[in-house]
């Protein structure tokens, strides 16, 4: 560790000068003296407040390498210089990208020293243009001078910002002089090679081929799949797993019965379902592949029940596996919440529970297991719950109802890919997989009638990819031209206000209502369109991946509505709800978390390549492009933590006590400087919070969230509503996170 933060020191140093330098060498001193050092955490806003005498914008505590960039002078504006931050673009998901993924931000410009525009040439203003590293194409973002100059929103992945001087303030073309100009974050990554940095940390471990090492009790691993298309490093390809590879044992598959699709099961308030726990064996690409299942179904039973039941499962175990059943998002009674070790003792092989489930809010839900989840529910095990409320205009009218869990699984030639048997591997990253499911099966299908309105209640499973959904014509590949989604409701109810996205962003244990009108006739796809990174390349690359199809009959729907669609309800029940509570919003925060990495005993070439790989995390790491580093890293090796700000104090060591009624103010602040920093999901048992603001920008749109999805050197502001006794677990909701150590229980006293 002390290795890593040596090299990571000595890259910031060398950071700081490559910032200076903008695109040409030779900066004056004076001005590299009014730089901040890019390793501290300070507000972009805070400096160019600082530069251009106003008031600070409040974007709060964020990374300066990662959300802002300095304009640096020609030489005919030597004493000019700026600041530009890339402000979070609110929206009702975590992060705001379009439908192919690129990220989308808000740009504000903090310039001085700019002189009279005439001093320079025959120029009446200033104009601020941003275009890619190709220079093309050219975007005119809006006249700009000294102070503080709103830009606008830009997507592009990497970018760079010129400030030009021009004969007319209304230039639509780029045809005067430069004056200052500087480059996106992401522009700093680029292509390495650490053949030539350190070969011998890269080479063949002796006694250890390309294809095979042994685990920690001698076995073998074969090596994962690979991402397509990206070279792997020699000395990466060597590493293998510390521990065992392990699979769940069971029968084979010809001694299985085969899976069945998920069924419908209403229960009415006091109902009764008997829930199973065991093994199955489906076809995947033509390949038997043994899996888990509730009930012999993937995913479970779907389990339908009004608003305000209680209900019983009666729950048996017939895995190899102790486990239980977590019952996510619904604020039950603590004892049935199904964490081992805190609400209940494990299911042992053969053994039972009986739940009891009461549903106090409309939505959509789900459960999976909370012991290895990492194992089970990648294996499986995961099912929906749908709550309805007793109001028939909860939601608007639609057509048809469609509930989808989204997954992806990790397959080798001989078939799931083993798990790190005395700890969990794919620790760094999380477990990515390269088989896209939807409610289980790799090819999701949905018929519908011109015009239908279709609300899908969406819930992420995967263990942890973030998906990017939209809906597009099939036959319109490039550029994408994504039908309007309107956005419902998420994890614990309603938004305030319905909105248009063209995509949604959907973290793992989040949900999302969304509806969508199919207005034509012809087929239409629903993708996962993202921006993934080669860091050894330091290039973006597109990924698109069809995960279901939907064919539109030219008959018309049976009831048109079109108007409805296009109205985007306000929700004044929900707003009365929240206003209870807005006295909360501004006032001081009452707890802190940082959530960080500490790495030990990691191979140097895995320590060597994050070197370079730290210049540029993306926001989200939306696809797993590190393989094998990822899949040989284990909980032993990397701890991930949620540290409490002011005591210091570390995952299952925190020591937070509350009362029922209790409302908290929290700051989640996810750390830019940890050895690999990438986005949480962050969940909360059993109780419900309103995400408040990103990097200072207030959220203008609030509902009840249990998930909130963190991106990477981002602060993000909750307010925790305490409203259910027990002892509740905080953690990570990419699974191979929790088994490595981030989470901790806090207790609300009646």
């Amino acid at each position: 560790m002390q290795a890593w933060e040596t090299m990571r020191d000595l890259l910031q140093a060398a950071l700081s000068v490559v910032a200076l330098a903008g695109f040409l060498p030779g900066c004056a001193a004076a001005l590299a003296a009014q730089q901040s050092d890019l390793s501290s955490l300070c507000s972009a806003g805070a400096r160019g407040a600082r530069l251009a005498g106003g008031a600070a914008s409040p974007v709060g505590q964020t990374p300066t390498d990662l959300f802002c960039f300095d304009l640096h002078a020609t030489a005919r504006a030597r004493d000019a210089w700026g600041v530009v931050e890339l402000g979070r673009v609110p929206g009702p998901f975590g992060v705001t990208v379009t439908a192919e993924g690129n990220h989308v931000s808000n740009l504000t410009a903090w310039i001085t020293g700019l002189p009279e525009p005439s001093e320079l040439g025959p120029f009446e203003a200033y104009v601020a243009w941003a275009t890619t590293p190709t220079l093309d194409p050219v975007v005119r973002l809006g006249q700009v001078g000294n102070g503080r100059n709103p830009l606008g929103r830009i997507s592009f992945n990497k970018f760079l910002i010129m400030v030009t001087a021009e004969a007319s303030a209304d230039a639509t073309e780029r045809e005067g002089r430069l004056v200052l100009r500087g480059r996106s974050p992401s522009s700093l990554m680029e292509a390495h090679d650490l053949l030539a940095q350190a070969p011998e940390a890269l080479r063949v471990p002796e006694g250890m081929s390309h294809d095979h090492a042994g685990g920690m009790d001698g076995s073998t691993w074969n090596l994962p799949p690979m991402y397509p298309g990206l070279p792997m490093l020699p000395g990466i390809m060597a590493l293998r797993p510390r521990v065992a590879g392990y699979l769940p044992e069971a029968p084979a598959p010809e001694d299985l019965p085969p899976v069945r699709p998920r069924q419908l099961v209403r229960l009415a308030d006091g109902g009764t379902l008997d829930l199973e726990a065991d093994f199955v064996r489906r076809d995947i690409g033509g390949r038997p592949v043994v899996m888990l299942a509730f009930n012999g179904q993937q995913p479970g039973p779907l389990i339908q029940v009004p608003e305000n039941a209680t209900i019983f499962v009666n729950f048996t175990n017939r895995t190899p596996l102790p486990t239980a059943i977590h019952w996510h998002g619904i604020r039950l009674d603590n004892r049935f919440d199904g964490v081992p070790g805190v609400t209940q003792d494990p299911v042992e092989p053969g053994g039972t529970f009986r739940y009891r489930i009461h549903f106090p809010d409309a939505g959509i839900y789900w459960y999976h297991p909370h012991h290895r989840e990492d194992i089970q529910q990648e294996m499986g095990l995961y099912g929906n719950l749908l709550v309805d409320s007793p109001r028939p205009d909860y939601y608007g009218p639609a057509n048809q109802e469609q509930v989808l869990m989204l997954d992806d699984l990790l397959l080798g030639e001989d078939g799931i890919v083993p798990f790190g048997e005395q700890a969990s591997n794919y620790a760094l990253m999380g477990r990515f997989g390269n088989i896209f499911l939807v409610n289980g099966e790799p090819g999701y299908a949905l018929s519908a009638k011109r015009g239908d309105v279709v609300r899908f209640f969406l819930t992420n499973v995967s263990n942890t990819r973030t998906f990017n959904l939209s809906f597009s014509r099939a036959d319109r590949a490039s550029p994408v031209r994504p039908l309007p989604v309107k956005v419902v409701a998420s994890d614990v109810g309603r938004f305030e206000r319905e909105v248009m996205a063209e995509s949604v962003v959907i973290s793992p244990a989040e949900r999302y209502v969304v509806e969508v009108r199919f207005d034509e006739p012809g087929e239409f796809v629903l993708a996962n369109r993202v921006q993934a990174i080669s860091h050894r390349e330091g290039v973006f690359l597109s990924e698109s991946r069809v995960m279901g199809r939907i064919v539109v009959d030219p008959e018309p729907a049976a009831i048109d509505h079109a108007h409805a669609f296009a109205t985007l309800r306000e929700n004044a029940d929900v707003a009365r709800d929240i206003d209870a509570y807005r006295e909360h919003f501004d006032r001081p925060v009452d707890h802190s978390l940082d959530l960080t990495l500490e790495v030990e005993d990691l191979p140097r070439a895995v320590e060597q390549s994050m070197l370079y790989d730290w210049v540029y995390f993306n926001p989200v790491e939306w696809s797993g492009t590190m393989p094998v580093m990822n899949w040989a890293s284990d909980g032993g090796q990397a701890r991930w933590i949620l540290r409490e700000s002011g005591t210091g104090r570390e995952n299952m060591d925190i020591n937070w006590r509350f009362r029922v009624g209790d409302v908290v103010k929290i700051r989640l602040h996810n750390d830019r400087n940890a050895f690999h920093a990438m986005q949480h999901p962050l969940h909360i048992h059993g109780q419900r919070f309103l995400v408040l603001s990103q990097n200072g920008v207030a959220n203008d749109n609030l509902v009840w969230k249990d998930t909130v999805l963190l991106p990477t050197g981002s602060t993000t502001d909750i307010l925790l509503e305490l409203s259910n006794p027990g002892r509740w677990m905080v953690h990570c909701h990419i699974a191979e996170h929790l088994e490595a150590g981030m989470k901790f229980v806090f207790e609300v006293e009646p």
